[in-house]
């Protein structure tokens, strides 16, 4: 082959010497040599281009250029001369060019070529080729990002929490539960220019954006890099995402992964869903968080109710309340009217007002000055308190739900009567000295009034809420003591009475007789009636006074306990229970079924106490107590059991029960409380181990009781109230809850 033929003959060539003699340490080989191979014909020949010293001697002493892809062949170390083979003979097989094909790319930087600073200036090619390379590394992470980015399932915690608030019966505010001062509104009731003044303020191109501005994200990055603000560059869908979905950190991470949710969501929710979500949840300062809050926080109104003028006042906040809330500084005052100007100017600008309107509103809507926190002082909690617990029993609300606020809760309770019936225990409660009398110690008052028709306008629960929690008007450890007769008294004239077994019931009016004497053995059916030890039980009148023969109806009126015991046995304890029951008590409030029954060993709280007793108010109909008339969520009306009346004694049963309370305040036991005016009933009661006093009574169609005990902070057991007040003849303090229920009834509204 022609090209074994060519490496023998450089083999060859490389044996010898310059002279043409073989190489050093071969003497006497042949001085001649092949010459240089061809092939059969110049069309076949393949000529590698290997070029020797020696070759190159015999042209003229040239070698071959480097440009024509030829490598020159070094001497070996150690030849003996030009061209000449190694003391070793080895030899370096050339290699073959590589075609343009198999060249390596490489980037010309420093360029060749170039000189001086123009070595260091890239060509287009390479500034055009950097900056594709960039542009499409970006866009891939961009968009590997934006698919991995999800929109969050959940609201988080911040943006969903809220306050529920709760409203007088007037529909002023009464308080505030939850961490948050927020109230979600639907956007229908945002009137349409306040909304625009938030676009004009915030973002005019709301509506035609992608929910992105790209020259305000480059601003606002360029701005984060550099320690500025950021907020500049959010359109109101990427403020939303923050609000909602992520936090306030300022960051470049947060910054991109609010923009990519922010795409994604634009696509997903309608343009006016997200900016109700954004109007939900801003901060408008003075603690307050959504439009509607605010509308209160700076104007004592509704949202519906805002004006284009107080909604560009409104829209100023969202550059930062701090800085615009006009009654922190007049540095404030000055920021916020210029601010306010340009938002009706922007307004007109973007056409969303037109000018005549705008040069009709030339007076700064003036906010008022920051309310007082509403706390839970006071009564406030233990009216709160009710009102939740009503919710919870009379809705479908978990209480996980509502713990998440949102709720508009408008109760019964009437500001001034509950001001009134604190002031009147009040009166009472500084006659007592804690201090210096162990009996005034540990002393618990609850009072509640209830209108005929269950609403309950008034309670006392306490000293304050916050530095006593349990509820005294909703109590359920007081014993009624003797203000439980009327029921039983109720129960006889209802029922009828059974004296003897076998013969059927028989009638009672107000004026049948009974045995008014003290110490009288009370009667069964079959006899008398024994107690475990053996020994016929008796009533006991207070202070051992016998009365005789005494009317039913006298011994309602002064409080005379044997007939009224008697009275109980003869009906049966299960029937005064039941007719309890349907007055107004609880069935849980009831013990032991025993002839103490009839003497108020039941422990109903206060309010249903009143309740009960709202029933004769009411000529026999009874409307279950309740605290809540409406309730909402956002402004939307949400289901609640409203109770309505119903028939739980004749007409004619209640008014003489009715009759009996009245004279009892006109000339009987409760005379002390006669002066409170046309209309007024009631009775005193105390329990037989002097461990309660109460009062309750009406006037007109409002009940009200009050109860007052002691309780034993370490057993939580009733104590004795003799001597409360100081009282030398150890009497029970039984005056204390007639003074309260009388001073309350003369000034109450």
């Amino acid at each position: 082959m022609r090209i074994g033929k060519l490496f023998a003959a450089a083999k060859a060539r490389k044996s010898r010497g310059p002279d043409g003699s073989d190489g050093p340490g071969k003497p006497g080989a042949s001085a001649a040599a092949p010459g240089p191979a061809t092939g059969h014909d110049d069309a076949h020949t393949i000529t590698l281009g290997i070029v020797t010293p020696g070759e190159a001697a015999a042209r003229g002493g040239h070698l071959p250029p480097r440009s024509a892809g030829v490598p020159a062949t070094p001497a070996a170390p150690g030849a003996t001369g030009q061209g000449g083979a190694t003391g070793r003979g080895r030899r370096r097989k050339a290699r073959p060019r590589r075609g343009p094909s198999l060249r390596r790319p490489r980037i010309d930087y420093p360029r060749a070529g170039r000189r001086g600073v123009r070595r260091w200036v890239p060509s287009w090619r390479l500034v055009l080729g950097t900056f594709l390379f960039v542009l499409g590394t970006l866009s891939g992470v961009a968009g590997y990002a934006y698919s991995q980015t999800e929109i969050p399932a959940d609201l988080n915690d911040f943006a969903t929490q809220q306050d529920n608030v709760y409203y007088w019966a007037d529909g002023t505010e009464m308080g505030r539960t939850g961490q948050i001062n927020r109230q979600a509104t639907a956007l229908k009731r945002v009137p349409e220019d306040v909304r625009w003044a938030v676009l004009a303020a915030e973002n005019a191109s709301f509506y035609s954006d992608s929910g992105v501005s790209p020259t305000g994200m480059f601003r606002a990055v360029t701005r984060m890099v550099t320690g500025g603000d950021t907020q500049g560059g959010s359109t109101i869908t990427q403020q939303y995402v923050k609000n909602a979905y992520l936090n306030q950190r300022q960051d470049l991470s947060r910054k991109v992964t609010e923009m990519f949710i922010a795409i994604k969501l634009d696509n997903k929710m309608s343009k006016d869903e997200i900016l109700e979500g954004y109007l939900n949840t801003s901060w408008f300062g003075r603690g307050t968080y959504g439009i509607q809050r605010a509308a209160y926080a700076y104007y004592r109104k509704d949202v519906s109710e805002l004006t284009v003028s107080e909604g560009a006042f409104l829209a100023t906040l969202l550059k930062g309340a701090g800085m615009y809330d006009p009654h922190l500084s007049d540095a404030n005052h000055r920021r916020a009217v210029e601010r306010w100007e340009w938002v009706l100017d922007r307004m007109v600008e973007i056409g969303k007002l037109s000018r005549s309107e705008r040069e009709q509103i030339t007076e700064f809507p003036e906010p008022r000055k920051p309310p007082k926190p509403v706390g839970l002082d006071g009564q406030t909690g233990y009216l709160v308190e009710t009102a939740r617990a009503y919710v919870a029993a009379h809705t479908d609300i978990e209480p996980a739900d509502f713990d998440l606020g949102g709720y508009q809760i408008r109760t019964t309770f009437e500001k001034p009567k509950v001001e009134s019936l604190a002031a009147s225990v009040k009166e009472v409660r500084d006659d007592l000295r804690p201090k210096e009398r162990e009996a005034d110690r540990e002393l618990h008052i609850g009072a509640a009034s209830v209108e005929a028709d269950g609403r309950i306008v008034a309670l006392y629960g306490g000293p304050d809420y916050v530095k006593q929690g349990f509820n005294d008007a909703n109590a359920s450890n007081v014993p009624a003591g003797t203000a439980f007769a009327p029921f039983v008294y109720a129960a006889g004239l209802q029922e009828g009475v059974l004296k003897e077994r076998g013969e059927s019931r028989k009638t009672i009016t107000p004026a049948t007789v009974y045995d008014g004497d003290d110490k009288a053995a009370l009667q069964t059916p079959e006899g008398p009636y024994w107690d475990r030890g053996g020994k016929i039980v008796r009533a006991r009148n207070d202070g051992g006074k016998s009365w005789g023969d005494i009317s039913l109806h006298q011994a309602l009126v002064n409080s005379v306990n044997t007939p009224i015991m008697q009275l109980g046995m003869d009906v049966g304890l299960d029937r005064v229970r039941r007719t309890a029951t349907t007055a107004g008590l609880l069935p849980s409030s009831f013990g032991e079924q025993v002839p103490a029954l009839s003497l108020g060993t039941a422990k109903p709280s206060a309010i249903r106490m009143a309740s009960a007793y709202a029933t004769f108010a009411a000529h026999g109909m009874h409307t279950e107590p309740y605290s809540v008339t409406h309730l909402t969520r956002n402004g939307d009306a949400v289901p609640l059991d409203v109770p309505s009346g119903r028939r739980a004694l004749r007409a004619e049963v209640a008014e003489a029960v009715d009759g009996a309370l009245k004279d009892s305040l006109r000339t009987g036991a409760a005379s002390a409380a006669g002066d409170v005016g046309p209309g007024a009933a009631g009775k005193a009661g105390t329990a037989q181990d002097r461990t309660s006093a109460w009062f309750v009574g009406y006037r007109d169609v409002l009940a009200t009781a009050v109860s007052i005990s002691r309780l034993d902070p370490r057993t939580h057991e009733l104590l004795p109230l003799d001597g409360v007040g100081g009282d030398p003849s150890g009497k029970t303090g039984a005056g204390y809850p007639l003074a309260i229920w009388r001073d309350y009834l003369r000034s109450s509204p």
